[in-house]
């Protein structure tokens, strides 16, 4: 049965018109009426629907029963990257959806290959948020995680503790970094990563003096985009 993220209230009984990304996804896929699909909004569970009205540009639905299924990991774990470069961050988006990360922060660090800024950083912030809820579309999440605006490293990490939630921990190749069954991380966790090259010496330090603990996954360079996301499975898994 197709999934289809819907971001609108929804409610058993209600007669919906789709708003206009969702209407296109029904297009697309060439659903009649009388069909059946599943609508999520991200509030919590999702409902059956069935197509009551094709049109040209507008989609109707009837919604149905409410299920409060959730496919939510049982850990939280806020991923905070500094981007990799061309469309690796897109796939790095994608597989941490699916891996169940509760959100995403892209950042700009000084070695930064992919640099973005105003109009660019919100457009493409808005590509990675559609990216992650087709993600959820496909894997089965009835919660999307948030893709937050792009930002700079220092003024992230000069935040208050207290604005992440649980542990914080950086991955790190620096000696006297701990791993995770030495480290026991809580419920919620903010998992920061560098770029290809890792964090600059200066960076790493500020993140530690924030109260980010040094993580290591073992003794092999993983990629930019690898390392987070084996993280968030072994701390998933």
């Amino acid at each position: 049965m197709p999934r289809i993220h819907c971001p609108s209230p929804l409610a058993t009984g209600a007669a919906l018109a789709l708003p206009a990304g969702a209407a296109r996804h029904v297009q697309v896929l060439r659903l009649q009426p009388g069909d059946v699909l599943t609508l999520f909004n991200g509030a919590g569970g999702e409902f059956e629907a069935t197509v009551t009205q094709m049109g040209r540009s507008d989609v109707q639905v009837s919604v149905g029963a409410h299920r409060a299924i959730e496919r939510e990991a049982a850990q939280a774990v806020h991923l905070a990257v500094v981007m990799p470069a061309n469309d690796r961050m897109d796939w790095l988006v994608e597989k941490a959806a699916e891996l169940g990360a509760a959100s995403i922060q892209p950042l700009v660090s000084a070695r930064s290959v992919l640099r973005l800024h105003g109009e660019r950083a919100a457009k493409k912030t808005a590509h990675w948020q559609a990216v992650a809820v087709a993600a959820c579309e496909q894997c089965g999440r009835n919660r999307v995680p948030a893709v937050h605006p792009v930002a700079e490293l220092a003024p992230w990490l000069a935040r208050p503790a207290a604005a992440d939630a649980g542990m914080r921990l950086l991955l790190s190749l620096r000696e006297g970094a701990r791993t995770l069954r030495q480290l026991a991380p809580p419920a919620a966790v903010t998992l920061l990563n560098g770029p290809e090259g890792g964090l600059a010496p200066d960076e790493e330090d500020l993140a530690i003096a924030a109260g980010f603990a040094p993580l290591t996954l073992g003794p092999r360079v993983l990629r930019a985009e690898t390392a987070p996301l084996a993280a968030l499975a072994l701390l998933n898994g």
